[in-house]
C-alpha cells in the first residue's frame, strides 16, 4: 500500500511539472563550433533525459564485458562452494548412519572442494573414526589443533583418542590444556576434576568444583555434594595422625550433606574421642534418619567405650525408633541384645526379617544366637548357616560394579567422584567379593579380589587400586578361562562344603557369606 501510495505521489509530481513548463514556454539555445542550435525547453529536457539513459546503458555494456572473467571466475567458485557443502552434509549424514565407505569419499570431496574448512577437518577425522583408522583420526585433530579457531576441537578429539588407548597421562594433558584455554568447557573440567580425583589431589579438586560452580557448568546442589564427598576423603585421610584438622573437614562436610554416611560416621568417632557426645551422636541420628546404615550403628553405639553391653542396647532401641524400625535398625537391635545374653529380645529384634526372603545377615544373626544360646553342636544353627548359603545378599557399597566393604570418594575404575551407592549386589553368584584395597593398579598381572570381611572402626582408605582389566564380581560376569582372580583362602562353599559344617563364629571370621 505504500509503495503505491508514494508511485501516485511521484506521478502527481511529474504531472505538475510537466504542466508548469507547459504554461512557461521558452527556448533553449547551443552554440558550439560555429553551430547554433535552438529548441523548446521540453524537448532540450526530453532530449536531455535520453541521453543520459544511452549513456548509461552504454557504462553497463562496458562494466558487464570488463567484469565478465571475475564474474566466470566467482560463479564458479560458488557452484564449487555449493557442491562442497553439500558433500559436507551428506558425509556428516553418513557418520550419523555409521556408513565408513560414504563418510570418507564425501569427507574426500568435501576437502577437495571447500579446503582445510574446520568441518571438512571435523569430517575427515569422524570419517576416519568410524573406518577405525585411528592415524588419520589424530592427525585431522592435531591439524585443528594448530588453528586458534578450531584448537579446543582438536584437544577433545585428542582426548577422545588417547582415551581409547588408554593413554591416560595424554589425555590429561589434552583436557588440562583445553580447560586452561576455555575455562567453560564441560568435558575438559570433568576430564580434569576425575584425574585429580583419581590422583588424590583432593585440594586442587575441591578448586575445580568451585570454578564449575561459580561458572554455571554445574547445579548447587551437585556442588555441594561433591565438596562433602571430597572433604570426607581428607577427613578419612587425616583421621589418625590429624584428628583436629580431620573433625574440621568431617564437620564441613556433614554440613553439606547430613545424609553422607562416611562423613558422618567419621565425625561421631573424632567427636567422641574428643569427649563430645551430644553432637557426635546429633550427627549420627540426623544422618541415620536419611540413611540407616550398618557402620552409622556401629559408631553410635560405641559412642563410650565404657558403656555397659545394657547401655548399648538402649542406645539400639533409640535408632530403631528413629528410623521406624528398619531392618538395618533390626539387625543393629539384635546384635545388641545378643551381646548382652538377651535372646528372646534379639529374636524379637530379628523375627520380622525372616517373614518374606531372608537376606544373609538376617540368617547369620540366627545362626550366632542359636549358637550361643545352645551351643556349637546346635541344629537350630547350623539349618540357619545352611539357610544363609542360599540366601540374597545384603546390600554393599557398589561404583561401576566393584563391590567393596568400605567406601571410597572415587571409583576404582572409572574415576568418577562420588560413584559408590550403597545398594544390593546382584544375587547370581554365592558369595560377593570386594577388591584388595593394596592391589596394585597398572603392572599387576591380575587383579587381587578377597571375600568380604566385617568392617572396622579404622578409617575408609582413600580408594581401592584395581585396573580396567578386574572382574566385575558385582554384576556376576565370570572371567575367561585362564583369568580367574585369585582369592586369599578356600570359600567352604565353592570348595564342596556346606556352610552348616562350620559354626557361625568361623563363617563370620572368614568372611564366607558376609555381605552387610
Amino acid at each position: 500500500m505504500w509503495r503505491a501510495l508514494a508511485f501516485l505521489a511521484l506521478l502527481a509530481l511529474a504531472a505538475f511539472g510537466a504542466v508548469w513548463i507547459a504554461d512557461r514556454p521558452g527556448t533553449v539555445t547551443v552554440v558550439w563550433n560555429g553551430y547554433q542550435i535552438g529548441t523548446s525547453l521540453a524537448v532540450a529536457l526530453v532530449g536531455v533525459i535520453a541521453a543520459a539513459i544511452v549513456l548509461g546503458l552504454f557504462w553497463a555494456v562496458v562494466r558487464g564485458v570488463i567484469g565478465l572473467p571475475e564474474a566466470l571466475v566467482r560463479g564458479s567458485a560458488e557452484r564449487r562452494r555449493t557442491k562442497g557443502l553439500s558433500a559436507l552434509s551428506r558425509g556428516m549424514v553418513a557418520v550419523g548412519s555409521g556408513d565408513p565407505l560414504a563418510a570418507r569419499r564425501y569427507a574426500g570431496d568435501a576437502e577437495r572442494l571447500l579446503g582445510t574448512e574446520p568441518l571438512t577437518l571435523l569430517l575427515k577425522a569422524q570419517a576416519a573414526q568410524i573406518s577405525g583408522d585411528r592415524d588419520a583420526a589424530e592427525s585431522a585433530f592435531q591439524r585443528m589443533v594448530d588453528d586458534p579457531e578450531t584448537r579446543v576441537l582438536g584437544l577433545r578429539g585428542l582426548f577422545v583418542e588417547a582415551r581409547r588407548r588408554e593413554d591416560e597421562t595424554s589425555a590429561r594433558a589434552y583436557a588440562t590444556e583445553a580447560a586452561r584455554l576455555a575455562p567453560s568447557v564441560t568435558w575438559a573440567n570433568e576430564a580434569l576434576l576425575e584425574a585429580q580425583s583419581t590422583d588424590g589431589d583432593w585440594g586442587a579438586a575441591l578448586e575445580t568444583i568451585e570454578r564449575r560452580s561459580s561458572l554455571g557448568l554445574i547445579d548447587k546442589a551437585t556442588a555441594r555434594r561433591q565438596r562433602a564427598v571430597l572433604l570426607t576423603a581428607i577427613a578419612g585421610e587425616r583421621e589418625a595422625g590429624e584428628p583436629e584438622v580431620a573433625t574440621e573437614r568431617a564437620l564441613q562436610a556433614v554440613k553439606l550433606a547430613p545424609d553422607l554416611v562416611p562423613a558422618a560416621c567419621i565425625a561421631g568417632r573424632l567427636l567422641a574421642r574428643r569427649g563430645d557426645f551430644k553432637k557426635a551422636a546429633r550427627i549420627v541420628e540426623a544422618a541415620w534418619k536419611a540413611n540407616p546404615h550398618p557402620d552409622l550403628a556401629k559408631v553410635y553405639l560405641g559412642l563410650r567405650t565404657g558403656d555397659s553391653v545394657r547401655d548399648r542396647l538402649a542406645r539400639a532401641e533409640v535408632l530403631a525408633k528413629l528410623s521406624v524400625w528398619d531392618p538395618e535398625s533390626r539387625l543393629a537391635l539384635g546384635q545388641a541384645a545378643l551381646d548382652a545374653r538377651d535372646y528372646k529380645r534379639a529374636r524379637e529384634a530379628v523375627k520380622p526379617l525372616l517373614t518374606d526372603r531372608p537376606t544373609a545377615r538376617s540368617c547369620l544373626m540366627m545362626a550366632a544366637i542359636e549358637e550361643a544360646e545352645h551351643g556349637i553342636n546346635s541344629g537350630q544353627a547350623r539349618e540357619w548357616l545352611a539357610r544363609a548359603a542360599r540366601a540374597p545378599r545384603d546390600r554393599i557399597w557398589i561404583a561401576d560394579g566393584i563391590a567393596s566393604e568400605t567406601w571410597a570418594p572415587v571409583s576404582p575404575v572409572s574415576g568418577r567422584l562420588d560413584a559408590f551407592t550403597w545398594q544390593e549386589p546382584p544375587n547370581t553368584l554365592a558369595s560377593p567379593a570386594v577388591v584388595e584395597p593394596n592391589a596394585e593398579r597398572a603392572d599387576a598381572p591380575a587383579p587381587v579380589l578377597v571375600p568380604a570381611a566385617p568392617s572396622n572402626d579404622s578409617p575408609a582408605p582413600s580408594r581401592p587400586s584395581v585396573t580396567r582389566s578386574d572382574v566385575v564380581v558385582a554384576r556376576g560376569i565370570a572371567p575367561a578361562p585362564g583369568t580367574e582372580p585369585k582369592t586369599t583362602g578356600p570359600d567352604p562353599v565353592s570348595a564342596g562344603m556346606t556352610a552348616a559344617a562350620l559354626p557361625a563364629s568361623k563363617v563370620a571370621e572368614r568372611g564366607v557369606l558376609k555381605t552387610g
